[in-house]
């Protein structure tokens, strides 16, 4: 069975943790990366190449449309 890896970006960190926890549960998902910020999601995503990002619209310093749009820019492959 493949596991998927997952990037989560958030800046609530109660949220975050909690959605980490419950994918880390599944048997196929791989939580590889955590990101308080759109900055941070982007760095993450480009250094850790994710199958998939789940990410937060309304992020300081980056937005999630934003960060969504370098990565996917930089690393079409990412979902």
């Amino acid at each position: 069975m493949d596991s998927h890896r997952v990037l989560v970006a958030d800046d609530h960190d109660d949220f975050r943790h909690g959605l980490e926890a419950l994918l880390a549960a599944a048997p196929t998902v791989e939580v590889v990366g955590s990101a308080a910020d759109g900055a941070m999601a982007v760095a993450l995503a480009l250094d850790l190449q994710p199958d998939v990002v789940l990410m937060d619209l309304h992020m300081p310093r980056v937005n999630g449309i934003d960060a969504t749009a370098q990565i996917v820019r930089s690393s079409p492959h990412i979902g």
